[in-house]
């Protein structure tokens, strides 16, 4: 009789390799739970704007309301906030209200901030993430074609800019400029150096934009008062208009850049708001229109307005020179600096205007917004003017080495 023993099987580094796995996945996982909390948050502030709006409508209650038609709506516009066109019964809207795509960042910027484990995985399953919901969405919304090329944008550029400024914002995150070198080492120093100086000053202009808005608000505010006194709107339709009109406040904002550099903008075919000259006509009855420049911000002075944007690069050219060290700096360098400058103001203008406008309805309203060849174009050349006068003076002149004193 013979008998056999048996031995247990033993497996070695099974937890280990559990471990590793769970470590692999939980970065990316973070990252999808961060971005499913954006977009719940940023879509729960449009469909209330939506059912506030319906409900404060006359002989409206709870039991009239279309939720169905609402959440339709606050669908279409968080879609159209990502850039998505949404298709009405006389026209197609491709105006995108940077408030709401703004909103959306900021909820995902949070969420990230607060949920994300701050690793490349979360980053890159969470921009995924956000680009698979934006395109099923507008699919579902029956978008195709050229449709769903532009969520897809929308969606990399609002939800993948949410992952990233919220990881990087962590503290146990890499710096943004160190990663700024790893993406962009290939790039000559000076080069990435001039690119930095020509976003800076498109950042300076933006806020100097954002303040002459403020000034033109406060100018148009009796004509804000008739159109909301002729609209009539009651309590609660007043904080809905209010409220959403914030989603277009960024769009006047980059408008009023258009008319600092100097080619203006329009509301309305045929319509035009430069420094030269106030061509208008009807406009929708929205307060926040009354803030647009009238005939009294034409010639004069305001010719000079564009000298705005070439002080902006002339911040960009000392931006760039205080990092320089001026006993190496040789032409081609000043000549990357000033390409890099010229460059990423030129053509982050021409982006900015490009989201920015667009066909805010049928007819006349096809046309609204700055021209964004145009505009990026005579932003570059003027941060181009600015910036050389600052860097090549101080590459030419004696005094050029006080810079690093």
């Amino acid at each position: 009789m013979s008998s056999t023993r048996s031995t247990p099987r033993t497996v070695e580094g099974t937890s280990e390799a559990v471990d590793a796995r769970g470590a692999r996945v939980a970065p990316a996982m973070s990252g999808v739970w961060a971005v499913a909390q954006g977009v719940v948050l940023s879509f729960a502030v449009v469909i209330l704007l939506a059912v506030v709006a319906l409900l404060g409508a006359p002989d409206a209650g709870a039991e009239r309301v279309p939720w169905g038609a609402a959440s339709r709506v606050a669908g279409g516009l968080w879609l159209l906030g990502h850039g998505v066109p949404v298709a009405t019964a006389g026209a197609t809207i491709t105006i995108v209200p940077l408030g709401i795509g703004a909103l959306a960042l900021f909820t995902t910027y949070v969420s990230a901030k607060r949920s994300a484990i701050p690793a490349p995985a979360a980053v890159v399953s969470g921009t995924v993430t956000y680009l698979l919901v934006v395109v099923a969405a507008s699919a579902a919304g029956g978008v195709r074609g050229a449709g769903l090329a532009l969520a897809a944008i929308g969606a990399v550029v609002v939800g993948g800019g949410g992952m990233v400024v919220g990881v990087l914002a962590q503290p146990e995150a890499p710096r943004l400029g160190e990663v700024a070198e790893r993406l962009l080492g290939v790039l000559p120093p000076v080069l990435r150096l001039g690119l930095r100086a020509g976003f800076a000053s498109l950042a300076l202009l933006t806020g100097l934009s954002a303040a002459l808005v403020a000034v033109w608000l406060v100018a148009g505010r009796a004509t804000a008062d008739d159109v909301l006194s002729s609209l009539a709107p009651g309590w609660i339709g007043g904080v809905v208009l209010a409220v959403s009109q914030l989603a277009l406040v960024p769009n006047l904002v980059v408008w009023a850049s258009a008319w600092v550099a100097g080619p203006g903008f329009a509301v309305g075919q045929g319509t035009t708001f430069s420094p030269r000259a106030v061509v208008d006509g009807p406009l929708p009855a929205l307060p926040l229109l009354g803030a647009l420049p009238g005939p009294d911000w034409t010639g004069g002075r305001s010719l000079w307005v564009p000298a705005v944007v070439v002080l902006c690069g002339a911040a960009g050219g000392w931006f760039a020179w205080r990092r320089l060290e001026p006993a190496l700096v040789q032409w081609p360098d000043v000549a990357w600096v000033l390409g890099g400058l010229a460059g990423a103001a030129g053509l982050g203008a021409a982006v900015l205007q490009l989201w920015a406008g667009g066909a805010a309805g049928a007819g006349r309203l096809a046309v609204v917004g700055a021209d964004p060849l145009l505009t990026g174009g005579v932003v570059a050349l003027e941060v181009l003017v600015g910036g050389a006068v600052v860097v090549l003076t101080a590459h030419t002149r004696p005094w050029r080495y006080a810079a690093r004193r």
